[in-house]
């Protein structure tokens, strides 16, 4: 009796002793297990770039520029920037002012593995853009290389109704500085679509497009600064 009463108790021991060993690598298990979830919702911010420059430029320049995206899944969001501009073009022989307003709708895909319940963003994107915009001619000066004719200037005022319409594709960066508030940044390399020109003067400049090269491209900057509004966490 007194044997099996000690054999009871060393097994009772052994079972304790590798239930102790055991927990901590099930205390590790549940915490590996844990999933962290980021928000979605609807954010929506700014582009200081554009008071910036209009601040540099001063009378040749301002604009505006709200950008606004939501997030459908883990990595796409559904994107929109909307503005105004306003851009006087002064070139060799002419000098004439560009103002109307702009639309970009289009995605992002975020390419960066976020640790933990980090939020950041390194994006690809793609737009599709439109504007609306008047041009006005304040002035040209004939291209003459003549020494016994002089060079005239005219002003002739003339303001036109045009839209524009490109396409874009984007790289950037947005990242969580405080809670749900985002600082970023992008370029974007722009084609041209169609463009109603002026009658008898090339349009130089759209809204929402930047300056109109030769080639039918362009390019853009933001410097953005973003809130979110969180709807859900996943």
């Amino acid at each position: 009796m007194y044997k099996y009463t000690i054999s009871l108790f060393l097994f009772f021991v052994f079972v304790s002793g590798f239930a102790q060993e055991t927990e901590p690598l099930q205390t590790d298990l549940e915490k590996d297990s844990i999933t962290y979830k980021t928000a979605y919702g609807l954010r929506l911010g700014l582009d200081i770039s554009k008071p910036i420059k209009s601040a540099v430029d001063g009378f040749y320049n301002s604009g505006l520029e709200f950008v606004g995206d939501y997030r459908i899944s883990k990595r796409f969001y559904i994107a929109a920037e909307l503005g105004y501009e306003d851009e006087t073009s002064q070139e060799d022989y002419s000098n004439s002012r560009a103002k109307g307003s702009y639309m970009r709708l289009g995605f992002n895909y975020n390419a960066y593995e976020n640790w933990l319940d980090m939020n950041n963003e390194i994006f690809v994107g793609f737009r599709y853009g439109f504007s609306l915009f008047e041009q006005t001619l304040n002035s040209y000066t004939p291209n003459i290389s003549n020494e016994y004719f002089p060079e005239d200037t005219f002003t002739p005022n003339t303001t036109a109704d045009l839209n524009a319409h490109w396409s874009e594709f984007m790289v950037g960066a947005k990242v969580e500085t405080f809670n749900n508030l985002f600082v970023g940044f992008s370029l974007s390399y722009k084609i041209m679509i169609s463009v109603k020109e002026q009658e008898g003067f090339k349009t130089l400049y759209a809204p929402g497009f930047n300056r109109i090269f030769d080639s039918g491209t362009g390019f853009g900057f933001n410097y953005t600064i973003s809130y979110l509004i969180p709807f859900s966490k996943k």
